[in-house]
């Protein structure tokens, strides 16, 4: 389990760079800063995801869960979401040293 907590993410970590630096080349394009929300990478990704996603969260959860929550991740950056999904998902797969040294039980 610890295995694919630490790959998920390592993939999550790659998006969050690939994002970036499409936004990087991006704003050196337009000599303006270009930051791409969550909403329009998704969309490029796949929009019926997205729409599924939002019937789904509106369904099963709580429609105001979608409104509040959802919007407001949709909205910011692309590479700042992925980045703490990757650090979320690392802190939960992190394993704490033995406290007695590296060849103790």
């Amino acid at each position: 389990m610890r295995f694919l907590l630490r790959f998920a993410s390592l993939v999550a970590l790659v998006v969050a760079v690939i994002a970036g630096t499409i936004d990087s080349i991006q704003s050196v394009a337009a000599s303006a800063i270009v930051v791409t929300p969550m909403e329009d990478a998704w969309n490029d990704v796949s929009p019926s995801s997205l729409a599924t996603v939002q019937s789904l969260i509106s369904y099963y959860i709580h429609p105001r869960l979608y409104d509040l929550a959802m919007q407001w991740v949709l909205f910011q950056p692309a590479f700042a979401v992925f980045l703490v999904i990757s650090l979320l998902l690392w802190m939960i797969a992190y394993k704490k040293p033995p406290v007695a040294g590296r060849f103790s039980v």
